[in-house]
């Protein structure tokens, strides 16, 4: 009696498999092929004796261009004009490392600006506490 089972593999809702094989079974799913988004790994295992086994596996792809957004959040309440920042750049070749668009621009948050100010303000207190007490 055989013991390997026979493997099935699925992607989200498709009735035809991708992929069918004896066990054990390495395997490369490329996700090139699939749109950016959540998918469903499905994983149907036959045993010899005729009995099923369902293993599903929730992923996500993001093969597609990176996108950041500063200016608003996700659910956010909003209303008026809102100025925001969009950059996408691509994952681009992984062979090799390409730092031109490679990393998204910020906004100075606005605790930097806090601590820029509150220095200044002291260091001219600083300074015209020193000339004060010089004269």
């Amino acid at each position: 009696m055989e013991s390997n089972s026979t493997i099935f593999i699925f992607i989200d809702d498709e009735t035809k498999p991708i992929a069918e094989f004896k066990s054990p079974v390495n395997f490369e799913l490329d996700t090139t092929k699939l749109v950016d988004g959540a998918h469903t790994l499905k994983i149907v295992s036959k045993g010899s004796d005729g009995v099923e086994g369902i293993r599903l596996v929730p992923f996500e792809v993001r093969n597609g261009p990176a996108i950041s957004i500063e200016g608003i959040r996700e659910n956010a309440v909003v209303d008026g004009i809102l100025p925001l920042m969009i950059n996408a750049y691509s994952k681009g070749n992984s062979k090799e490392f390409n730092i031109i668009g490679s990393e998204t621009p910020h906004s100075i948050p606005s605790w930097v600006w806090i601590l820029i100010i509150g220095f200044f303000g002291w260091a001219l207190y600083y300074l015209f506490m020193y000339i004060h007490l010089k004269q």
